[in-house]
């Protein structure tokens, strides 16, 4: 990487340039035949095998120093089914086939263009059908919908023996379960997938931000944030979703609201039901003009709510599932709201979300992670530091991340990701994955069966570093 880019403490310095993480070669694929060739190679040549889509993956899922990568993001190829039939009889009506490339913003366009709605991220350059319904898939539409993993009715993928196959309720229904939601980079290259589509509705969002200054103090704003959580509950039975940010700026508090968004609630349903809330923040003083709007459509919504987010390279990030039963009980609420906020306080930086699974759908049968059936909080905390910054800051950073903020929960090097990513479903999905690729031509990074591997090189003694060569242990 450019030295411009890489922390010096990684040895890099002004003139040189290595390629570090990123895998030696790259195969822009475009068709399944290229597909199945790459997978050939790989198995029969002993390659580290990477997949890549649009490479949102925060993990190291879709890097490694000396493999072979499939990029599939130019596999744009779609179709829209007025009726379509799943073979087990379960659904009849709209749905779209989702080529491996095709992306939230474009997914969304299509389905705005046929009047429909489809459950996506909310970031606009994620890839639908690789990582994201892979890994579950949370949404803006989760309150209502479930997560995006719930709505796949068929896929066809490339296996580790370079077969193309369907996989559905009815045939390979065992790689159909492990896919949605069990992980990518894990049974198959996913080629496309038929997803459910949903009627369009109206929707309504909320943008907003405050800083905290001389006249509103840190300790109104918590209070503020405190009565705002007091009322997660509520929020996410009528369906809403939040994602918010608190940060560190300038020696002061920065909160903004990316957006709250409702579907099916027109704006003056969404203004009672935050009036109360208003009224308190109005009572502290707490400096902020809402941006509220109704649309006819989600897709118009979705983009208002969530423009393109810049990112960083030098960051790293962990996170809890928070279930009902710790918001809901008043004294676990505020042990959590505590719990986050002295995080805070010792230097995280934070990323929130309101949401649940709606009623029923933890009788859902796919590889989703059980924890995400009874959530109603989802945290998120991540550090950042400067490419100049010394090892020893860094490298306190990054151990306050893992082991004094966030003990035994999601973490690239979470000492028991098995449980915590895949709960008591791994046992089944680590059947599934010896029996469809028992030569681990796919691995990824905490991806079912990489336990069964390790990369010999460390960052900051103490993180895998994706520069280094994979092993078997």
């Amino acid at each position: 990487m450019p030295p411009n880019y890489t922390a010096l403490f990684l040895g890099n310095t002004v003139g040189s340039c290595t390629v570090g993480g990123f895998p030696s070669y790259s195969i822009n694929v475009s068709s399944v035949a290229q597909v199945q060739l790459a997978v050939n190679i790989a198995r029969e040549l002993d390659l580290r095998l990477v997949i890549k889509n649009t490479g949102h993956d925060f993990g190291g899922k879709s890097t490694g120093m000396g493999g072979l990568s499939l990029w599939t993001h130019y596999m744009k190829d779609w179709r829209f089914y007025d009726k379509y039939q799943a073979v087990d009889g379960s659904y009849s009506g709209p749905a779209f086939r989702l080529g491996a490339g095709i992306q939230a913003f474009e997914a969304f366009e299509l389905a705005k263009a046929k009047n429909v709605t489809v459950v996506g991220g909310e970031g606009k350059t994620v890839g639908m059908i690789g990582g994201y319904i892979q890994g579950g898939g949370h949404s803006p539409l989760t309150s209502i919908y479930g997560m995006a993993a719930d709505h796949v009715l068929s896929m066809n993928l490339v296996t580790a023996d370079g077969r193309f196959i369907t996989a559905d309720s009815k045939t390979n229904s065992d790689i159909f379960w492990a896919v949605r939601g069990g992980g990518g980079s894990t049974f198959g290259v996913v080629t496309s997938m038929v997803v459910r589509a949903f009627p369009q509705m109206k929707v309504t969002i909320m943008t907003y931000n405050m800083t905290t200054s001389s006249t509103f103090s840190p300790s109104t704003f918590w209070e503020a944030q405190r009565a705002y959580v007091d009322s997660f509950e509520e929020y996410a039975d009528k369906g809403f979703y939040a994602y918010y940010r608190i940060r560190h700026v300038n020696g002061q508090i920065y909160h903004d609201m990316n957006a709250m968004v409702a579907p099916n609630t027109s704006e003056s349903a969404f203004r009672a039901t935050l009036a109360p809330l208003f009224e308190k923040w109005q009572e502290l003083g707490v400096p902020f003009i809402p941006f509220i709007k109704e649309y006819d459509n989600y897709h118009d919504a979705w983009k208002d709510g969530f423009p393109q987010e810049v990112w960083t390279w030098a960051m790293r990030q962990a996170s809890r599932l928070i279930p009902r039963e710790n918001i809901a009980n008043a004294t676990k609420r505020a042990e959590i709201f505590d719990s986050i906020k002295g995080v805070f306080d010792e230097g995280a930086n934070l990323i929130m979300f309101n949401i649940r699974n709606p009623p029923g759908t933890d009788k859902i049968d796919n590889a989703v992670n059980p924890a995400w059936r009874d959530v109603l909080m989802f945290a998120i905390m991540f550090v950042t530091w400067q490419v100049g910054d010394s090892a020893e800051y860094v490298t306190q950073l990054n151990r306050n991340l893992t082991y004094e903020w966030n003990p035994r929960e999601s973490d690239y090097i979470e000492p028991n990701w098995q449980e915590s990513f895949h709960g008591w479903k791994y046992k089944r999905l680590l059947e599934i994955k010896k029996k469809v690729d028992p030569w681990d031509v796919f691995y990824a990074t905490n991806a079912v069966g990489s336990e069964a591997w390790v990369l010999e090189g460390t960052l900051l003694g103490h993180l895998p570093s994706q520069n280094s060569r994979l092993c078997m242990r």
